[in-house]
């Protein structure tokens, strides 16, 4: 049996109109045990009572190391502590898997759901969407990156935890000097592709004339050829906008590498660097809880972009 999630809402494809838009495929993963959680190492690793690890894969939590301060003195660090430890500290938690089962260091990488006296709720979702988290991936491990994107989205626009502080700003692509001090960091950049180019094996979108200096994004042909939509989608960047998520690499100018088609989104209405200004959304709904396990329908899984800016959170039907 496997675990369905269904969307309430129907998002659209990261770059087409609003008017053009796409259903997705519900994210489907694999149900895992029934653990209680006897830890909260930091705010997205958890040790269970068999003694296991598990990181909350999807959910990447503050770091002192965002603001180059030290360990425990960063409050968007220590509240989002908190706020996991609130939720699931001594309680029974379900894991649920997509894609890698394990990280190199043997925890496990897995969607968690609260199950403990009738309280039901997606741990990473919660996170995201009240602002302790920020949507992230691995590779092989992206699975509900369209569920979890549109739960951050909900935060970022009303403003809240780490989306009011400015350590979490959109950074400008145009700006490759104060991208390169965040190098070996989380990033959202913002900036116009200038032009597109292609190897064999890698197609570059770069975001200035001096490859040597500029920001670029580097996405390799399996990840293309992977999803045609996306492939053709990423055709036709040149001469617009974007908004692209990941760790800042050196490939003389600052990069990000892009694995998963939800590291790259349209801005939409939001151009402003400082999107913790953004108004909040008349119809944000909040995280829904997963309801009880239901089979699968054998709906196949799909690599997705983000949603557009705005899209609801997705109700998690389990």
């Amino acid at each position: 049996m496997r675990v369905g999630f269904g969307v309430a809402s129907v998002c659209g494809f990261a770059l087409s109109a609003r008017g053009e838009d796409k259903t997705f495929t519900p994210c489907t993963l694999d149900p895992g045990p029934t653990r209680t959680v006897t830890r909260v190492l930091d705010a997205e690793t958890l040790v269970l009572d068999d003694g296991s690890a598990v990181r909350l894969i999807g959910a990447l939590a503050p770091r002192a190391r965002d603001a180059n301060t030290e360990r425990g003195s960063w409050p968007p660090e220590t509240e989002a502590i908190k706020a996991l430890s609130d939720l699931v500290l001594g309680k029974k938690v379900n894991l649920a898997f997509g894609g890698r089962r394990k990280d190199r260091y043997g925890r496990f990488l897995a969607q968690v759901f609260l199950n403990d006296r009738g309280k039901k709720d997606w741990v990473q979702g919660t996170l995201l969407a009240e602002g302790h988290a920020r949507m992230y991936g691995l590779s092989e491990s992206f699975t509900c990156a369209h569920e979890l994107i549109a739960h951050e989205a909900e935060a970022r626009r009303k403003g809240l935890g780490l989306w009011s502080n400015g350590v979490y700003r959109l950074m400008p692509a145009d700006n490759p000097g104060a991208l390169m001090k965040t190098r070996g960091k989380y990033e959202r950049v913002i900036g116009g592709v200038a032009s597109i180019g292609k190897t064999k094996s890698t197609t570059y979108l770069n975001f200035g004339t001096d490859w040597h200096t500029d920001f670029t994004v580097r996405i390799g042909k399996k990840v293309l050829a992977a999803d045609p939509d996306f492939s053709r989608m990423v055709d036709g960047l040149a001469g617009k906008q974007i908004i692209v998520r990941g760790w800042i690499e050196r490939r003389n100018g600052p990069l990000i590498d892009v694995v998963d088609p939800s590291q790259i989104e349209s801005p939409g209405d939001n151009t402003n660097a400082n999107v913790s200004a953004v108004a909040p959304s008349a119809n944000t709904q909040p995280a829904s809880a997963p309801a009880a396990l239901q089979p699968n329908t054998d709906a196949p899984k799909e690599l997705r972009p983000a949603p557009p800016e705005g899209a609801e959170p997705g109700a998690v039907n389990l």
